[in-house]
């Protein structure tokens, strides 16, 4: 049981208004002897009553005292009566009013619970969620999408999708994180208990994203390494791993000719040397794994290790270089695309809008699937990062301002990208189309990797892309394993508080042991297979309920009165609408679309069979099994008749507001 300790006020009269000054001293010198304590003894904070200085406590026109900017008398969480304020030891003092000249005392309460980290600096928190939103897919996914769907055309039905899906449910998932300082799993006790199972889902989400993810990291440090040499290995066909089709074909090498069968030395570098898929048949014999990704890979997961092992105090300060220098490297990347030949015809390429393509539903499901993998709800990172927030940060500014960044990285990555694929159309003398074929990965380690080999100062170049690519999904990786470990903390507090360096320690070892199986000749194939099935219908799906499970049983209305307590307002009819309509609506959409038209999965010339796609649901369904079985282990445990089960299943208990209670009395 929680305890807590109120520091007493002396009753000050009008005639001791000369000890006011001593009394004052008195206060200052306890707090400084405190301040080594406070995150166990709570803080002191004196406010002038009205008659004295009144900006300090005011009085709304509703009556209500506020305090330091916030109403003091109004219920403390929307499940409490009106007019009350409950401490944790469940101590009640009614609403002050002020009294004259009389001191207002305001004692932030107590408890014995282990304090919250918290951020160090608001920066750490956004550019943690910047770093976490802006991936690898904003440089490759997007640019791609959006020539293919129309060029300009295609931004209409993506900032459609923006506004009334994606950046509600990103607000959702800070505001919910932020007002009950829970991760994933614990978070939904707070919520609508039997709903638990979708933050073990979550989890296991994020473990399978980790298994393949960060191989694409240790591919991008293998070509880094690879960088610092004279001239950069994937530019020749003379190495042993290159082939007689092997042809470098450019515009002034009018003795070599180029046929439907000719493969460009990038390309022989990437499919044979570095994934040696040549090897490997398919997904029934991967192979052997090769031991220098596996040490590019084990060095991916040092650093991240200790980039995470202390928690937020850490990773908030890796995130001022992996989140800040990539947009340093966009900039010079695209003032450097911007000079070469045939620049502009990638440009006009990328944004000539086709507005026919609108018609098409396709159009609108990736516009929809974009923007919700672009900002990332639903992975349980975005609650843990603002689960270390002060209870009254303005979270909803941080939504705004963290997705329109995000929106306009994957805007600005489109012009590096198509002012190089013009120049290389123009090297090879072939259409931009021809040379844009590839989406993913190979769009990075063969097309932009061959431009810029033939650059001037190409190794300059190569370094810093093959560092920008390592350091965005470095962001994204810190964010996903805090997610999972900002969860296992909350709900296993006593186990595993005190030994987090312990448990990251044993969950990275779990994922690279997880992503061994990406690291063989036929590694690429298990890296598209859970790109495809592991992840996207499973999170669109644990998102769906979750924005119901709020909305729905927790009650919209109740969850606004959260964000007014924490805010100061209440959210406008827009967020209402969008929440209990507009988002559910938007992510059935897409699981819809998904089962109706399955995407053709094929890399390179291998088509995957039939029972990949069945072990492709397998995978999915994994994770998302959770949520029903957790449903029925809830109800089979509770006590009383099937309807007294299922009415305690769907009351959330009340938060604790050791984070957020100020109680105010007044000397009288």
């Amino acid at each position: 049981m929680e305890t807590q300790d109120m520091m007493m006020t002396s009753m000050m009269t009008m005639d001791q208004e000369d000890n006011v000054g001593e009394r004052d001293k008195g206060g200052e010198g306890v707090g400084g002897e405190e301040e080594g304590t406070q995150k166990e003894n709570g803080r002191l904070m004196l406010a002038d009553g009205v008659a004295d200085r009144g900006p300090k406590s005011l009085t709304s026109g509703s009556g209500q005292q506020v305090s330091n900017g916030f109403t003091t008398s109004a219920p403390q969480s929307p499940r409490e009566g009106p007019g009350t304020a409950t401490s944790a030891a469940g101590t009640t003092s009614g609403p002050s009013v002020p009294l004259g000249g009389l001191r207002t005392l305001v004692v932030q309460q107590t408890s014995l619970e282990r304090p919250r980290e918290t951020w160090s600096k608001k920066m750490d928190f956004l550019l943690s969620v910047i770093g976490y939103a802006v991936d690898l897919g904003n440089v490759w996914r997007f640019p791609y999408i959006c020539y293919q769907n129309g060029g300009g055309a295609f931004l209409l039905p993506y900032l459609l999708m923006a506004v009334f899906g994606g950046v509600p449910l990103f607000y959702m998932e800070l505001a919910l994180g932020q007002f009950h300082r829970s991760g994933c799993i614990s978070i939904w006790k707070h919520i609508c208990p039997i709903f638990k199972g979708i933050g073990f889902a979550i989890c296991i989400i994020a473990l399978y994203i980790a298994f393949y993810y960060n191989t694409i990291m240790a591919w991008a440090l293998y070509y880094l390494l690879s960088s610092f040499q004279p001239t950069l290995p994937w530019t020749t066909c003379t190495n042993s791993w290159n082939t007689h089709n092997c042809n470098r074909y450019m515009s002034s090498d009018h003795n070599v000719s180029w046929s439907n069968s000719s493969t460009s030395p990038a390309e022989e570098f990437y499919t044979r040397h570095v994934l040696q898929v040549h090897r490997s048949p398919g997904l029934h014999q991967l192979g052997s794994v090769s031991w220098q990704l596996a040490l590019c890979l084990l060095f991916i997961f040092i650093i991240v290790y200790f980039s995470i092992w202390k928690g937020v105090k850490t990773s908030g300060k890796v995130v001022w270089v992996t989140a800040t220098f990539p947009y340093l490297v966009l900039v010079v990347l695209l003032i450097r695309g911007a000079t070469l030949p045939g620049a502009w015809r990638g440009v006009v390429f990328y944004l000539k809008p086709d507005w026919e393509k609108l018609l098409s539903p396709g159009v609108w499901i990736d516009a929809a699937a974009q923007i919700f993998f672009s900002l990332g709800p639903g992975f349980g990172v975005l609650l843990a990062f603002a689960s270390y927030n002060p209870f009254h940060n303005n979270c909803y500014k941080d939504a705004l301002v963290t997705s329109s960044v995000n929106c306009l990285t994957s805007f600005l990555s489109g012009f590096v990208i198509f002012t190089v694929l013009g120049y290389m159309a123009e090297m090879r003398q072939q259409s931009v189309d021809a040379v844009a074929k590839d989406a993913g990965p190979s769009l990075l380690f063969i097309i932009y990797a061959e431009a810029i080999a033939n650059m001037p100062a190409a190794t300059f170049f190569a370094i810093i892309f093959f560092l920008m690519i390592i350091m965005l999904g470095l962001d994204s990786t810190f964010a996903g394993l805090e997610g999972v470990i900002t969860a296992m903390l909350d709900e296993f507090p006593h186990v595993l508080a005190k030994r987090r360096e312990w448990f990251v320690f044993g969950l990275v070892c779990v994922c690279y042991l997880g992503a061994l199986s990406t690291l063989t000749y036929g590694g690429a194939f298990v890296v598209k297979l859970f790109e495809e099935y592991a992840t996207g219908p499973a999170v669109i799906t644990v998102v769906l309920l979750e924005v119901i499970a709020v909305s729905w049983f927790y009650g919209t209305k109740r969850f606004c009165n959260d964000i007014q307590l924490m805010l100061g307002f209440y959210p406008g009819c827009f967020w209402r609408t969008c929440w209990v309509a507009i988002c559910p609506c938007f992510l059935l959409f897409i699981i819809i679309s998904f089962l109706a038209f399955p995407p053709e999965v094929k890399l390179f010339h291998y088509k995957y069979p039939q029972w990949t796609t069945v072990l492709g649901y397998c995978i999915g369904v994994s994770s998302f099994i959770c949520v029903p079985a957790y449903m029925f282990y809830h109800l089979l445990n509770a006590k009383g008749t099937f309807k007294q089960r299922l009415l305690k299943s769907i009351t959330p208990e009340p938060s604790s507001e050791n984070h957020r209670n100020f109680i105010v009395t007044n000397a009288i």
